[in-house]
């Protein structure tokens, strides 16, 4: 079974926006969930995170513009991205925020053109 499944991206527009989704197992309902992203050559990096009870961190990078969410009820974590960038290009993957994360999915390319 895979653990984590993406979904949501796609070719948009500078200034566009997406929302991506991410099934996670029921188990993991009670962790703190993130999205991260990963541009071909550079390190995955963690750009929003979401802990049980609903607080909410954001890199500086992207904060004002995304907004990260979860049902709990529906396994699904969700992230509305915003005003996206090009500099926003990349793989979007889901994952616990603390350790040890489960394995990862295949993720959601989003891709911003100018």
């Amino acid at each position: 079974q895979v653990p984590l499944v993406e979904s949501g991206g796609g070719l948009v527009q500078a200034g566009g926006s997406l929302r991506l989704s991410c099934t996670v197992s029921g188990r993991l309902s009670t962790n703190a969930m993130g999205w991260y992203r990963q541009a071909p050559g550079k390190q995955r990096e963690l750009v929003a995170s979401i802990a049980n009870y609903g607080i909410t961190n954001y890199a500086d990078s992207v904060k004002g513009r995304f907004t990260i969410s979860r049902d709990n009820a529906k396994n699904t974590m969700y992230l509305q991205m915003n005003s996206l960038k090009p500099e926003d290009t990349a793989v979007y993957q889901c994952n616990k925020v603390r350790e040890p994360l489960v394995l990862w999915g295949q993720g959601t390319q989003v891709t911003v053109s100018s």
